[in-house]
């Protein structure tokens, strides 16, 4: 899982150097599956139930899922880019959300907010803990600076698969759900709005966006519990 993870980190790398205003979202899904074939690992979300891309690239209002397509990103624009591989039969997963040139302060801040969500999600993803204890961290952090979280989608076990158990919430009180144990793999995925928590599907049956228009943040990190401490997966 270190070699996928590794993988992942190092293409959103790249990807995040590419958004600039004028690049559009499905130039950098050719990228991400031009630097895959490279790594000789395999796009994990292409094909997975039918979703047609290597990337998910949702802007703006998009909270997740959201297709590659030829519009040209603008400047003030944010963009969330999710991506997976599977390498050698394991998976990695992890996402970022970047500033398209220069954003106001709003979006700026509810992309350091949705970072900062992850950071204390993992911190409280240690050995002896409940898996609630970083449920509750992350919707702490999110609602104490005036943000939303969004219920409809949650982190989860990674490792032979995609998705595995146990599903990871963004929210609850701590201490509740299984004991975190050393050797288990999550995916801890904050999804935050700047608006309402509510989200829709359009009519592509796969993007999610916020019911009311305003913007969304999402970031990511496969980990690793280990008897030392969590272990990113997906960091360089």
């Amino acid at each position: 899982m270190r070699q996928a993870g590794r993988v992942v980190a190092e293409v959103l790398e790249l990807l995040r150097e590419k958004i600039v205003p004028g690049v559009t979202t499905l130039e950098l899904d050719r990228l991400a599956e031009k630097e895959c074939a490279k790594r000789k690992a395999r796009p994990a979300f292409k094909g997975y139930g039918g979703f047609p891309f290597t990337i998910c690239a949702s802007p703006n209002e998009k909270v997740v899922h959201g297709f590659p397509d030829a519009t040209p990103l603008r400047e003030g624009d944010i963009l969330s880019v999710d991506f997976g591989v599977v390498l050698e039969d394991f998976f990695g997963d992890a996402a970022i959300t970047v500033p398209v040139g220069r954003v106001d302060e709003g979006r700026r801040r509810l992309i350091d907010v949705a970072s900062e969500a992850l950071r204390q999600g993992i911190a409280r993803a240690v050995a002896g803990g409940r898996l609630s204890d970083v449920s509750h961290a992350v919707q702490a952090h999110v609602e104490a600076q005036g943000f939303s979280i969004v219920r409809e989608f949650v982190g989860h076990g990674i490792g032979r698969q995609l998705h595995e158990s146990p599903q990871l919430p963004n929210f609850g009180p701590p201490g509740q759900g299984p004991r975190l144990k050393a050797g288990m793999t999550l995916a801890i995925e904050p999804m935050i709005n700047a608006g309402g928590p509510a989200v829709a599907i359009l009519q592509d049956g796969w993007t999610a966006v916020t019911v009311d228009g305003l913007p969304s943040a999402h970031f990511e990190h496969t980990v690793a519990i280990t008897d030392q401490g969590v272990e990113i997966l997906t960091m360089l």
